[in-house]
């Protein structure tokens, strides 16, 4: 019932076993053509999970409702994720791969990803100064990330400072705030899909702080995905000329 999670039952083999998913679960695309939809990630269709008579539900603490994964859990085994950062992540990884029997090839995504955040860690200069950074989800209102969430640690392992880690969750944020502190700015693009003319928009208020589009699926999707972000992540900080041999 998770897009990221989806992915990852699909990069783990399971595609006779993986009978549902959500219509936001858009990776693998033959998937998202051809798989039953349950609904959206927060307006879960038990009727339609309830003919399926799925043997696992694979749910998220953040991304479904407390009350459907409750409902749900009255008539199915429900294994529900919380993940918060990349130790988090692994973990799951190899929880999922150890409830589907795919264990094996879990424990080699998660060494790959390991691998890959090691690599990345040496290959940039992690001294470099940390730029003050606010990455934001969302617009009217803004939205940003909070100290507490899998994005925020994504950021930390780009080097970047979170403006905003002393706060929780997704909070709403004032410009006027961004005047002072931002140096760098993300726009994600989900879950709002900014474009250029944010940037363009944003610029007009902010003209000392560097403003980029970045893909938001590197940042939050904490599945497979992960297999990518690394590598996304040196790309991004050498062409921001952040990197420093």
């Amino acid at each position: 019932m998770v897009p990221s999670q989806t992915e990852l039952l699909f990069t783990l083999g399971l595609e006779k076993e993986t009978v549902g998913i959500t219509k936001f679960c858009v990776h693998p695309h033959q998937w998202f053509t051809t798989k039953t939809r349950v609904g959206g990630t927060k307006t879960i269709n038990k009727a339609v999970i309830d003919q399926l008579k799925p043997d696992l539900i694979i749910a998220n603490k953040e991304e479904n409702v407390k009350e459907q994964v409750e409902e749900l859990a009255k008539g199915y085994p429900v294994y529900v994720t919380d993940v918060n950062d990349l130790d988090s992540a692994l973990q799951m990884i190899s929880d999922v791969g150890t409830l589907t029997h795919t264990i094996d090839k879990a424990e080699k995504i998660t060494t790959q990803i390991k691998d890959s955040f090691t690599s990345m860690k040496q290959e940039l200069n992690t001294q470099h100064s940390k730029l003050n950074t606010c990455y934001l989800i969302w617009r009217n209102p803004y939205m940003t990330v909070g100290g507490d969430t899998f994005i925020n640690d994504m950021l930390n392992k780009c080097g970047f400072q979170n403006i905003f880690a002393d706060q929780t969750r997704y909070p709403e944020i004032d410009i006027d705030r961004l005047k002072i502190e931002c140096q760098l700015l993300l726009l994600s693009s989900e879950p709002y899909p900014f474009k250029q003319k944010h940037i363009d928009e944003l610029q007009k208020q902010l003209p000392a702080c560097k403003i980029i589009l970045v893909d938001g699926e590197m940042f939050s999707w904490y599945g497979s995905r992960m297999l990518h972000a690394a590598d996304y992540f040196t790309d991004l900080i050498k062409r921001m000329g952040t990197y420093s041999a």
